[in-house]
């Protein structure tokens, strides 16, 4: 397998492919947590957010302790002190020093960038901008979302059961089966600025391909990572289009939401290896 995937000083574009099963890939907390949905055309969608979420997780999981290693957006943990921290502990004494140190400190600010200017301080650490970028993830199909009532045999309150109340309701939103397509960029110029690392590059290719195998919820039902294709250029500032390449990677649409499994779409992808341009590596990771 090529390794160019792993050089940071490279411009990276790829395609990601993520399926559902029973489950809720990203609620949305406007709709009462319902799957999210294009109402025009029923797709559904991942935001770029969720994806990084797990990515993060994952990366914290695997890296814990490691130096460099350490998460600016983690749950449960304000944002300020983290930014002070480059004061007290990294010695910084103005917006540039501190913003060196949260991008060697902490990954998610040297990968996907960050704004630390928020809150009222003083002392803050600018904004940085990351070299990887995701979008929204698309389904390929319009899905169908259910939901499906629950009920839980423990009350809250003791005095509920005085009162003969046995059993608390509730519902579960799901989606049968979805297939999802979503694009990333890595800018190799950026990451160069950054000192982004062959070391960062494969932290972040592993979380991308493990992520769902320790985010396991009742909630997410069965999710996977079924595709990951990535398209190393030959220079940091690329050698063709990105939105070229991704063409160059098909999916057949169905045509309606009746699919049930991965068997619906796996003989329905296409990848034209022979159109990949001469100063561009393919590499299929996944898929």
């Amino acid at each position: 397998m090529t390794t160019a995937h792993l050089n940071p000083a490279l411009k990276h574009d790829y395609v990601f492919l993520i399926d559902v099963k029973d489950g809720n890939p990203n609620g949305d907390p406007d709709a009462g947590g319902m799957p999210r949905i294009d109402p025009i055309t029923s797709q559904g969608l991942i935001t770029d957010v969720a994806v990084k979420r797990k990515i993060r997780n994952l990366i914290s999981l695997t890296r814990q302790g490691q130096p460099g290693y350490e998460m600016y957006v983690e749950e449960g943990v304000a944002l300020n002190p983290q930014i002070q921290r480059a004061y007290h502990e990294g010695g910084a004494n103005n917006t540039a020093n501190a913003q060196e140190w949260m991008i060697r400190n902490f990954y998610d600010v040297r990968m996907f960038g960050a704004v630390m200017s928020v809150g009222d301080q003083t002392k803050h650490a600018g904004k940085a901008r990351g070299p990887m970028q995701l979008t929204f993830s698309r389904s390929i199909d319009p899905i169908t979302p259910f939901e499906a009532g629950i009920t839980r045999v423990a009350p809250n309150k003791p005095e509920d059961l005085a009162k003969g109340k046995v059993t608390e309701m509730g519902n579960k939103h799901y989606v049968p089966y979805g297939l999802y397509r979503g694009h990333g960029f890595y800018s190799g110029a950026l990451g160069t600025k950054a000192d982004i690392s062959s070391e960062d590059l494969e932290a972040f290719w592993h979380a991308m391909t493990m992520m769902f195998d320790h985010d396991r919820a009742s909630s997410r039902g069965e999710m996977a990572l079924r595709g990951l294709y990535i398209f190393s250029h030959s220079d940091a500032y690329g050698r063709a289009p990105a939105h070229k390449l991704f063409s160059l990677i098909t999916i057949k649409p169905l045509g309606h939401s009746e699919a049930r499994s991965w068997d619906d779409y796996a003989d329905r992808i296409d990848i034209n290896e022979d159109a990949v341009p001469d100063n561009v590596t393919l590499t299929r990771l996944i898929g």
